[in-house]
């Protein structure tokens, strides 16, 4: 992949995971269409104001922690994305590592926040497909083509689940990106918290 290709794509996975994140509050049920849009909407300008708050980048890490703490169905999206796993996994060592993966999210998304500046994501139309919202927008950033965003909600939770960029999951990719490192850890979920953390 280009430089190009990988600034992009991550700097808008930056925007766009965090926002996704924070979609909806939690014990949030079904909604309907114009209301997700709407959200979606609100959700942006949040993300935005932190972006361009003037802080400092360990300042808004925090900040972004603090949107997936509120709004993100965190130990759903964690189990998710450590798989297997997961299962024989004890309360303790899950709830270690919810906290550990939200805080890695928040600096890994945070960091390319920067780049983000000046840009904007528009929301297009949403389609429900079962028990899923799909929200579709435009992302338009500074010297860059504009390209798809799909932002996917549980009607179930009211919750995020999964936002795609350009046909790319993010869950599914920070499932092989998270299953790589529980490998490199050999198998120890202990070991992958503290490499997360």
């Amino acid at each position: 992949m280009s430089d190009t290709g990988f600034t992009r794509r991550h700097m808008l996975t930056s925007v766009a995971a965090l926002a996704a994140t924070a979609l909806l509050p939690r014990g949030a049920h079904a909604f309907s269409s114009g209301q997700a849009e709407a959200l979606i909407g609100e959700v942006v300008a949040q993300i935005t104001s932190i972006i361009n708050s003037g802080k400092s980048e360990a300042a808004m890490y925090g900040d972004f922690e603090r949107v997936l703490v509120r709004y993100a169905d965190m130990p759903n999206i964690a189990r998710s994305v450590l798989g297997p796993p997961a299962r024989s996994a004890s309360s303790a060592q899950l709830s270690a590592f919810t906290g550990a993966f939200q805080r890695y999210i928040a600096r890994k998304y945070g960091a390319r926040f920067r780049e983000f500046i000046g840009g904007k994501i528009q929301v297009n139309s949403t389609q429900k497909v079962n028990s899923i919202y799909d929200v579709r927008c435009t992302a338009i950033l500074r010297g860059e083509a504009p390209f798809g965003v799909s932002f996917i909600v549980s009607d179930r939770s009211g919750k995020f689940i999964d936002l795609s960029i350009e046909g790319i999951s993010l869950l599914k990719s920070e499932r092989a990106e998270v299953g790589a490192m529980l490998d490199r850890a050999g198998g120890s979920i202990d070991a992958l918290t503290r490499q997360l953390a």
